[in-house]
This record gives structure tokens, sequence and C-alpha cells, in this order.
């Protein structure tokens, strides 16, 4: 029997934090899928960790080349079973219900190409720093594509052949969904659930990918300005600039978090939030020998 949901998740030195990521995709309680692991040319212990698991729903895809995110993602839907791709990084967290609630949820509104969910977002030690709340409904979600389409890209999931026609491209490094998003939001449908469903690592702030992801960011709102004859697209590159100055301003002073405090979540989380969390990091964590940081 095929799967009904395939997950991608293409994998890159993440040793320390893959052991969580794959036990929270076999805490699901929705059990009718398959994880496709891609590594990508790690140097650790990856690819080890990654072949470790038993589950037959599991497959390890390696051939020690070093091709991104996007290329990877490609990989990973070409060769997907599934009706549904669904996306995930090899150092996030899949709540338990996440899987079920999106496939209910696309089971009951067949004209959703892509649905993602609300998220967390967590530090190494699993102390959670916030929330977001995104809008739910695709003309809230893409009222200002200039701004950035608020969809967040580790929760997605969508119909697979959607994927398959909408293809990543792998010159789109750092801001391959907002790329995505930007070529398909005028003729696709998105949605976004209202439940927190996911747990969105954050360590560090790199300036050199915040810079590589504004820059070619930029060069997309141009392309697609002028493709679908929306010239407001072209006014977001002002506002990506302004973007980038306060991240050099934030990373090279060292003020990082205390000035782009949006990273880790724009929202503070409730009683109820930060006890569901430790709850799911506890358990994801247990067989990486983490400890949660209270």
């Amino acid at each position: 029997m095929h799967p009904l949901v395939s997950i991608g998740m293409p994998i890159f030195n993440c040793e320390i934090t893959l052991i969580s990521a794959i036990k929270s995709i076999l805490n699901q309680t929705y059990r009718n899928w398959e994880l496709i692991l891609l590594d990508d040319g790690s140097q650790d212990k990856t690819l080890s960790i990654a072949q470790s698991f038993p589950d037959s729903r599991i497959k390890v895809i390696t051939d020690k080349l070093n091709l991104k995110l996007p290329s990877r993602l490609n990989q990973a839907i070409a060769i997907s079973n599934g009706k549904y791709f669904a996306r995930m990084d090899g150092d996030d967290i899949s709540y338990p219900e996440r899987l079920q609630k999106q496939v209910e949820y696309l089971e009951s509104n067949p004209e959703i190409d892509l649905l993602g969910t609300q998220f967390i977002v967590f530090d190494r030690y699993g102390n959670a720093k916030g929330k977001f709340k995104l809008k739910e409904s695709h003309s809230e979600i893409c009222s200002r594509p200039w701004s950035g389409i608020g969809l967040g890209h580790p929760t997605w999931m969508g119909k697979t052949e959607w994927f398959r026609t909408h293809q990543y491209r792998p010159k789109a490094i750092r801001m391959e969904d907002q790329d995505l998003l930007l070529r398909t939001f005028f003729n696709s449908k998105f949605a976004c659930l209202p439940d927190i469903l996911f747990g969105y690592r954050v360590d560090n702030l790199s300036l050199k990918k915040s810079l590589i992801g504004r820059y070619n960011l930029s060069i997309a709102l141009v392309e697609q300005a002028w493709i679908q004859k929306n010239y407001l697209l072209a006014f977001g590159v002002l506002e990506q600039l302004v973007k980038a100055s306060v991240d050099i301003f934030a990373i090279t002073t060292g003020l990082n978090f205390k000035l782009l405090k949006h990273r880790n979540g724009s929202f503070p989380l409730s009683e109820d939030d930060l006890s569901k969390w430790q709850e799911i990091w506890s358990e994801c964590s247990k067989e990486a020998n983490l400890k949660v940081k209270i």
C-alpha cells in the first residue's frame, strides 16, 4: 500500500539534532507516511544515524554530493509515493498531531494546494523562545507579497503533483520558499492551520546567509514583477535593502536577537504552549541524550 504522505527531509551535518527530528515523525498520531532522508554530503555522523533506524517507512538516499536544499527537495518530490508531500528539516521537531491535522484539512479542502501551520521557535537546549501568528486564508497570506508571503516553509504539506508542477529553483539559495510562493501565489491556493504543530530551531544568526537570501529574493521580486506585470513586487527590493541594513547592524554589533527579536517569534508563549512544548521536547530528545534547560 502506498503511503498517503511523503515527508522530504534533506539532511546535512546534523548529527546532534537528527535523532530528535526523526523521533518526532515516529511519534506521529498519523501512521500512513514515508520519510525520505536525503543526505547532502554530510561530513559527520549524520548518514550513519539516518541509517540506524529500522523502520521500513524510512528511506535513506545518499550520493556523497552537496547539492543544497532546493535540489534535494526536488529529488525528494520526484521519488515520493504519497498523494501529499510534507517538508521538514533535520534540526526541527513536528508535534505529534501535525501530519494528522494537515491530512484531515487537505482531504476536506481539496482546493488547497499548500498548507502550513503555526510554529514556535526554540534554541539548542530546547528552550521555547516565542511563537508566530501567521495568517490563515490565502487572501491574507498573500496580501503583501512584496513584503514576504507568510507561510512557514518547514511546516508545509501540499499536493505532491503541485510540487512536481512547480519545482524549487536550484539558484534560489536561502529563499527557495519565497521564490516558489512568488511564482505561484496568483494561480494557486494556500492556507495555514491555526494550531501550533511545529518547533523551529534557531541557534544563531548568520550574516552571510541572511544577505545571500535577501540578495536572491530581491532578484526574484524584480523578475516576478516583470513576468506577472505586477510592478508592486519590485518595491519589495527597497524593503530587503532596509532589512539587510538592520541585519548588518544587529549582527556586527553583537546585538543579534536583542534587536532582531522577531527571529525568535513575535509573540510570547502561554503556559499551555510551554507545557505542551516541554512534553514534546522531552519525549523527542530522550534518545538523543539531550536535556531541557529550564
